[in-house]
């Protein structure tokens, strides 16, 4: 059975319907890219797996649970973290507290400390400025500091909206290498990108979206050498 299930899902916006009756699975240690132009609904498929947005109709399983109806705090006691689009970190904040928010569903200190410690090994930057306002750090660092931040809840998956979105392409490598950490140390990752020659190139499956519908799907690599997917995506 697949950790996340999405079966026919539909969402509205007032009479727009943005999403019409996708269907897909996430398997427990993948890295699926979920990929599409601007205004397919990659955001608005990731907002109504994480309860932020309410589907009209079909169902959502994860660690083989419905939770269809089920609001997004419970949803993130349960195993699933969002790195939301434009990082969110909380301005006024330092790094350490931003981290310690991400822990909230969490009540074991010591647990709490190990999460902090294992964060902090991965983004070494963090620790470094463990005491600076998350608003003075650069966008990379506000992105590092957001997935950190995800990490903190010990989550079973991880969905990313859009990380490399505004940053260098330094920080793009360095955002990039960490997923495929974050991958390798057992946390499944459901990837949302615009760079979509990045995230094939780390994703073990990817799908395609358009206007709300899937209209392609398979092995990452696979689509990485499919001519509609080179055309359209990856600008060759």
């Amino acid at each position: 059975m697949a950790l996340l299930e999405i079966r026919d899902i539909e969402v509205y916006y007032g009479v727009i319907k943005a999403i019409k009756g996708i269907s897909f699975d996430v398997n427990e240690g993948e890295v699926i890219a979920l990929i599409g132009a601007n205004g397919a609904g990659k955001t608005t498929t990731l907002h109504t797996i994480t309860g932020l947005l309410s589907a009209k109709a079909g169902s959502i399983t994860f660690d083989g649970k419905d939770i269809t109806k089920i609001p997004a705090h419970k949803i993130v006691s349960m195993g699933m973290a969002h790195v939301p689009e434009g990082r969110r970190v909380f301005s006024q904040l330092s790094v350490y507290d931003n981290l310690k928010m991400g822990a909230y569903t969490r009540t074991d200190k010591d647990e709490i400390e190990e999460s902090l410690a294992m964060v902090y090994s991965k983004f070494p930057r963090l620790e470094e400025r463990k005491t600076q306002l998350a608003g003075t750090l650069s966008g990379g660092e506000q992105q590092m500091l957001a997935m950190g931040r995800a990490l903190m809840s010990r989550p079973k998956i991880v969905l990313m909206d859009e990380p490399s979105m505004g940053l260098s392409p330094i920080f793009v490598e360095e955002i990039f290498k960490i997923i495929e950490e974050i991958s390798s140390s057992g946390t499944t990752v459901l990837l949302v990108e615009q760079n979509a020659k990045k995230a094939l190139s780390i994703a073990d499956r990817a799908y395609v979206l358009e206007t709300g519908n899937i209209v392609l799907e398979g092995d990452a690599k696979e689509l990485m050498n499919n001519e509609t997917v080179k055309k359209a995506y990856l600008g060759e």
